[in-house]
């Protein structure tokens, strides 16, 4: 397993964690590298993605919430949320990574952590999303 693959996973755990417990963002972190080891690379990609992704949530969220018919935030599964919001984090701010390749982590991540239907959900709020970005670039 890559080690932007690693972070993904553990970027999605902690956002879990923070979504289920509420607690915060630093704490969180703590928590889970005190009972868990990786290589460097691995704990300052996840943490750019934990702190990035739930420290811009609600322009995240706005944004995923737009993309998502018939589909609020809080009627998600919190794994699907958790994952597109890493997902929309890269989209955002990630510009060395190809949009592709985070589409396709993304549905990788809800295929092995969600439930049977989280791939093709999270295909399509991401496809709409990265659409969306692209007009808006372009205009």
């Amino acid at each position: 397993m890559g080690r932007r693959r690693k972070a993904r996973e553990v970027a999605l755990q902690v956002l879990y964690q923070i979504d289920v417990l509420k607690i915060d963002v630093e704490e969180a972190v703590r928590l889970f590298w005190d009972n868990f080891e990786a290589p460097e690379e691995v704990r300052e990609f996840s943490s750019t993605l934990i702190e990035g992704a739930w420290n811009n949530r609600e322009e995240i969220d706005r944004l995923i919430g737009s993309c998502s018919e018939h589909w609020t935030l809080k009627r998600m599964a919190k794994v699907d949320r958790n994952i597109l919001r890493i997902a929309a984090y890269e989209f955002l701010y990630c510009r060395d990574i190809p949009s592709k390749v985070i589409l396709n982590e993304a549905i990788d991540l809800g295929k092995d952590y969600g439930s049977e239907n989280s791939g093709p959900f999270i295909n399509g709020i991401l496809d709409a999303l990265r659409a969306r970005l692209r007009k808006e670039n372009a205009d």
